[in-house]
């Protein structure tokens, strides 16, 4: 379970657009997070991953070795 509080606008929106389509709010409110939530896990990776490399601790491989060890070169 889950509540959350929404801007006065961001909620009329939402109620405006369940009655237009016949679905619930928390339908599109659901999908929304599905849909935004594999981009929020990616750029908190992402940071985490700059993170490691400007401190050091991860180093990068340049893209010439990367396709070379695969087999994608010109």
């Amino acid at each position: 379970m889950l509540a959350i509080r929404l801007p006065e606008t961001i909620e009329k929106r939402l109620d405006k657009l369940a009655k237009r389509t016949g679905r619930t709010k928390t339908y599109y409110a659901r999908e929304a997070i599905l849909q935004h939530l594999d981009d929020l896990e990616d750029i908190y990776l992402a940071e985490k991953r700059l993170a490691a490399i400007r401190s050091g601790r991860t180093k990068t491989i340049p893209l010439e070795e990367v396709m070379r060890r695969y087999g994608l070169e010109d």
